[in-house]
């Protein structure tokens, strides 16, 4: 399954397990840095969960953060 229907599906089905994306990812995503990002959800400006010292990302979060600004 591709990323866009992963993301998709997950969107539209709260039940469909949507897996997170690391840093790095989510900022290509984003077109930003890493540490930006990071930086933006550590003050909670940008959805993102921090799971010990790592920080993880639901693209479909932050599909829906770029949508609502």
């Amino acid at each position: 399954m591709t990323r866009n229907r992963t993301l998709n599906s997950a969107v539209g089905n709260p039940a469909v397990f949507e897996p997170m994306v690391d840093s790095i990812e989510a900022a290509s995503f984003l077109r930003i840095h890493p540490k930006t990002l990071q930086k933006m959800a550590r003050k909670g400006i940008i959805p993102g969960h921090q799971i010990g010292d790592l920080w993880r990302f639901r693209l479909s979060e932050l599909d829906e953060w770029l949508r609502s600004r």
